[in-house]
């Protein structure tokens, strides 16, 4: 079984299917634009809460971090309902949690709703990540997998930068209420558009439902290759039988555990944690506070940060045009490298008190080499790593660990900048990004252009310790 239905015809699927699978994806990371935005809203809208409604340090903290908790729980969670109820079911219902999650923020009087409408938003952003990279792949043909992967990070950036505009906007009043309000519209519309696409094919065959499938590849690539898919996929399936492969071992999250399995577990856990620990959303999250820090305003390190957001999305687009030409382990090798560069002078910059121009151009630096791999290319690979049948599960466990990651960095960041300072602190995410260039170089495959079984190889190999490809 290959790791997307429609990647069997993807040879014979003419230009307007692949139009037609391209506009899919655009709506499906509607989803991810939420999280963009749900993420990077705060970051402005703090600098006013905090005085409207009297939050203390410590609070202002919280309202960050429950949204990602939120986002954990949620995505440990997503996979097995995805698998359940389909795919553009628990799209809708994300739509449904951001909305809530909005209007609670934008109504809060006080600290209490403020926190429960950003644990909710964190329900939609959890939902949200662990499911687009599964339904992505599962309707995205070989040759622009990559591409539609990418879109993941693309449009979280997007809807990031979205926020950060949005922040400016309505900072000139301290409006910190319409910037939550502004974000409950196209969590609507997510939830209205999720009923109206298509279901995963790879899903409907896994649920014995094939003349729908073969409906929705017919779509794509045509009835005679339609028939042709559905063909090797149920082949794929009485093979794995025949090799005594038993779904109750191998499905579900008992299935990530097993020796198929595990090499694409280390990969995507792996990269799910580095992607966070390199401190990359200390600087989206913070990047006004931060920048408080050398005597700015607050409304002049919002318009920072906005420049910080227009090159992260400037540069993942860059990444977009690059991920199905270069390949996976390139971009992500020269991307840890800027990365640790980049925040190693930022971190000296700290430590000797340089101008704030100095400290931009770090920043923005090491936001380019992050947008140009490490962001979009995780999402990528944790599309591509995992068996058909354990691919829910295996992003849902990527998807936990990103999001717990990010909690742990997010919480830990400014009070361990109160006891060794902004600068030190830098410095251990360059080291990070160090350990970061070995981890991908020993463990993590090429996946280009390949469905799983032609990747499984090199991360068995990989994984044992033995030669592979590099």
């Amino acid at each position: 079984m290959t790791n997307d239905a429609i990647s069997d015809a993807s040879e014979d699927i003419p230009k307007k299917g692949l139009r037609k699978v391209r506009g899919w994806g655009l709506w499906i990371n509607l989803a991810t634009f939420l999280i963009g935005y749900a993420t990077g809203v705060i970051a402005g809208a703090l600098l006013y809460v905090r005085d409207d409604i009297n939050l203390s340090n410590t609070q202002q903290g919280f309202a960050t971090s429950i949204l990602l908790l939120g986002a954990t729980a949620a995505a440990m969670v997503t996979g097995g309902l995805a698998e359940k109820f389909g795919r553009k079911i628990m799209l809708g219902a994300a739509g449904v949690l951001f909305a809530i999650g909005f209007a609670l923020a934008a109504l809060a009087p006080g600290f209490w709703l403020l926190i429960l409408g950003r644990l909710i938003t964190g329900l939609g952003v959890g939902v949200g990540s662990a499911l687009v990279p599964t339904y992505l792949g599962e309707i995205s043909p070989v040759q622009i997998r990559g591409w539609m992967l990418t879109l993941n990070q693309l449009m979280q950036t997007v809807g990031m930068l979205v926020a950060y505009v949005v922040n400016l906007i309505f900072a000139a009043n301290a409006n910190w209420r319409a910037m939550f309000w502004v974000g409950a519209v196209p969590a609507v519309l997510l939830a209205l558009i999720a009923m109206r696409l298509p279901e995963s094919p790879t899903w409907l065959i896994n649920q014995g439902r094939i003349e729908t499938a073969k409906k929705m590849l017919t779509r794509v690539a045509g009835a005679d290759r339609a028939d042709e898919v559905v063909a090797h996929h149920q082949q794929k399936a009485h093979e794995q039988q025949d090799r005594g492969d038993s779904t109750s071992e191998t499905a579900g999250w008992r299935g990530l555990l097993t020796r198929r399995v595990r090499p694409g577990l280390v990969v995507g856990i792996g990269l799910a944690i580095l992607q966070q620990i390199v401190g990359i959303n200390t600087v989206l999250y913070f990047a006004p506070t931060v920048m408080e820090q050398t005597a700015l305003s607050a409304s002049n390190s919002i318009v920072y940060s906005v420049i910080i957001g227009v090159v992260n999305l400037g540069m993942t687009i860059v990444s977009l045009r690059l991920i199905d030409r270069a390949g996976r382990r390139p971009l992500l090798l020269v991307s840890l490298t800027g990365m640790g560069i980049s925040v190693a002078v930022l971190g000296l910059a700290f430590l000797v008190n340089l101008s704030p121009i100095v400290m931009l151009i770090c920043m923005l630096v090491y936001v380019s080499s992050f947008a140009i791999g490490m962001g979009p290319v995780f999402w990528v690979i944790l599309g591509e790593v995992f068996p058909p049948d354990n691919q829910a599960e295996g992003s849902s466990a990527g998807s936990t660990m990103n999001w717990l990651s990010n909690f742990a960095v997010s919480t830990a960041f400014l009070p361990l900048i109160g006891v060794i300072g902004t600068g030190p602190v830098f410095l251990i995410f360059a080291a990070v990004c160090v350990f970061g260039l070995l981890f991908v170089y020993r463990l993590v495959p090429e996946t280009k252009g390949l469905d799983f079984e032609e990747i499984e190889p090199d991360l068995q190999a990989r994984s044992l310790g033995k030669s592979a490809k590099v």
